[in-house]
């Protein structure tokens, strides 16, 4: 890196370098002046946070690294995990909106309550033991009817 920056002698590299360092200079007095944006910055990186902890749950394997120099598994491994947390996602949003659908809750949230919401919770998540599936039947979240058994023309 500093074989780049040393060479780099021209006006208009070292002018945007000083408009850089001015413009991190004032994010950092931003920051230390406003107890706000300190609790803002803390707030997005809790999220961040338990985002990451939810991709070690969700993406197990091999202790939840990706363990490979292959590009191919690489790839098969990131896209994976992308489905796992559109999965999760889609299942948060559905069970968000049985909750909103009952008029109790819908009473009782306030409008920050409200904004506060998001899909992006993990903790319902059991990492460990034995998962049955049965694909035959469709989950009861967002108000679907079950799917018929199968030979039951109901």
């Amino acid at each position: 890196m500093r074989r780049f920056t040393e060479s780099a002698s021209h006006p208009t590299y070292q002018a945007m370098l000083e408009v850089g360092r001015a413009q991190k200079t004032i994010f950092v007095a931003r920051y230390l002046r406003l107890h706000e944006l300190q609790r803002e910055i803390q707030e997005g990186l809790n999220v961040v946070e338990s985002s990451n902890g939810a991709n070690s749950v969700i993406f197990y394997g091999k202790g939840g690294d990706i363990a490979t120099n292959r590009r191919e598994e690489l790839e098969m491994s990131v896209l994976c995990l992308r489905i796992l947390q559109a999965a999760l996602v889609y299942i948060n949003t559905l069970m968000l909106q049985d909750v909103l659908a009952d008029l109790e809750w819908a009473t009782m949230l306030k409008p920050a309550d409200q904004r506060g919401l998001t899909p992006l919770f993990w903790q319902h998540v059991q990492p460990y033991g034995e998962v049955r599936l049965d694909v035959a039947k469709r989950l009861s979240l967002g108000g679907a009817a079950q799917a018929p058994e199968a030979g039951n023309p109901d």
